[in-house]
């Protein structure tokens, strides 16, 4: 089973980096497996929330998202997206902001002798509306899980107070709102408030618009033994299941600003960028996200959603911090690898409890 989901991947790895040493000899292999690990760490808790809706999806609307899903994560977020980016900032046209993101000046400097922008400072000087949109929207996402009360809770002296506050009626956007507000007056520059603060009310917006979309279109608790769905899950089809993959994107989308605006650290160049971070980076976080789907492991280690969304919440602050000091890339996938481990611990110490106490009611 683990070379039937994870075959293609180690496939198309070993493709990609003959394609970067094609293209750039050992030094572009070198930084596009370095960047296939930037990206699996960072997205780990990405593929942990996939799972939890995909499993939610019937299986066409799974095998679309797993495929042309994929092409849109590979080619619109790890190699359209920056130059888009670059278009928007400066005004050049698709194919000129390709030819100045594969024609750096010379020794890595910032501007051409000319004085115009090199690529890769377009895409920093762009980071602070890129975070705020991105922070905002999985920030709003965090809030949402924390504020619902739920039966089974993990790090229950926080999460059932908060669950308790959530009572109270868009306690999430309140919160969403007033950490906005903090950032673009205390973290931004000062010619970016205006700037983050739109971007930031974007993100919230686009949140509240895709999750309601997919809540309209949810089916109820009590349906869902008649869906036939397996463990009595229902099946989203139809208008739900687009939905659910219109969110799906999104929610990649704003996970993926980290992985881009960090890759930029390593290389500047969008060939390595889009073979590291896209075709070995985002296949494998594809394949992780098939594995915890087939094989259950959200329902057997029941904490693993908690941990993902705690470590969701701890990006979203981070990209918001981000705006105004740089964080290293390693802080944020060492801070999601950390939440989501101890979460995969504590769910492994539960069912040995579990499994002890049903051993000692049956003897």
């Amino acid at each position: 089973m683990l070379l039937r989901i994870f075959g293609a991947s180690f496939a198309v790895t070993v493709v990609s980096l003959v394609v970067a040493f094609l293209y750039g000899g050992p030094q572009a292999l070198f930084l596009a497996a370095i960047l296939g690990v930037l990206e699996v760490s960072l997205s780990f808790d990405n593929a942990v929330i996939n799972a939890t809706v995909l499993q939610r999806m019937s299986d066409f609307w799974q095998k679309i998202f797993l495929t042309v899903g994929i092409l849109i994560a590979v080619f619109g977020m790890r190699l359209v997206f920056p130059l888009v980016i670059v278009w928007a900032a400066s005004g050049l046209g698709p194919v000129e902001a390709l030819r100045l993101a594969l024609n750096p000046p010379a020794d890595g400097a910032a501007y051409f002798p000319d004085g115009s922008p090199s690529y890769e400072t377009l895409i920093t000087d762009a980071h602070p509306q890129i975070a705020a949109f991105g922070g905002m929207f999985l920030l709003m996402l965090f809030l949402h899980f924390i504020f619902e009360d739920r039966e089974i809770k993990w790090l229950q002296w926080i999460e059932r107070p908060l669950a308790k506050a959530g009572k109270l009626d868009q306690l999430e956007v309140v919160v969403a709102s007033a950490l906005l507000l903090i950032t673009a007056t205390v973290i931004a520059p000062d010619d970016k408030v205006s700037t983050v603060m739109i971007a930031g009310v974007l993100g919230m917006i686009t949140y509240i618009a895709v999750n309601g979309l997919g809540e309209m279109f949810h089916i109820p608790e009590e349906d869902e033994e008649s869906a036939g769905g397996p463990s009595g899950l229902a099946k989203a089809t139809g208008k739900a299941g687009f939905f659910l993959f219109l969110y799906l994107e999104v929610l990649d989308a704003s996970f993926s600003f980290d992985g881009v605006i960090g890759a930029f650290a390593i290389t500047s160049d969008p060939i390595i960028i889009a073979l590291g971070l896209g075709f070995i980076g985002a296949m494998f976080v594809r394949s992780i996200t098939i594995f915890l789907v087939r094989k259950g492991t959200l329902s057997e280690y029941v904490y693993l959603e908690h941990g993902a969304h705690w470590a969701i919440g701890a990006l979203s602050l981070i990209l918001l911090y981000s705006i105004g000091t740089h964080v290293p890339e390693i802080v944020t996938g060492l801070v999601g690898i950390a939440l989501i481990g101890a979460a995969f611990a504590s769910s492994v110490y539960r069912n040995r409890k579990e499994k002890a106490r049903e051993a000692l009611v049956t003897s």
